[in-house]
């Protein structure tokens, strides 16, 4: 099973460290990744945090799912395989269905635009 967990609707104030304290209590954290935006640096508003279990994930979906962090109820699941869109197979992942609406296809489409 999967251990990497989509977290979104994430403040833009909340830093990495402060996901990584939210979700230690839970097991080991592999990896915490905030995303960003690439020009400026902001948070987009949501990250990936791998656990080192998939219990350990299990344990993080149930209790932090909702849980409020930085006055923000969080949405946490599993991420989905991103699936690559260049045709090269897909690694890494990408948002989990239901797992923070359209938020981050915005920059994307405006980007296509041009």
């Amino acid at each position: 099973m999967n251990s990497r967990l989509f977290v979104g609707n994430l403040s833009f104030n909340t830093t990495e460290e402060a996901i990584r304290e939210a979700f230690a209590e839970f097991g080991e954290i592999v990896e915490a990744k905030l995303v960003t935006e690439r020009d400026t640096g902001r948070s987009r508003g949501f990250a990936f945090v791998e656990m080192a279990s998939p219990d350990a994930a299990n344990k993080a979906i149930q209790e932090m799912n909702g849980a409020l962090l930085d006055g923000r109820p969080l949405r946490v699941n599993l991420a989905e395989a991103r699936r690559d869109s260049r045709g090269g197979g897909g690694g890494g992942f990408s948002r989990s269905r239901g797992g923070g609406g359209d938020r981050g296809s915005r920059g994307s489409e405006r980007r296509n635009r041009w």
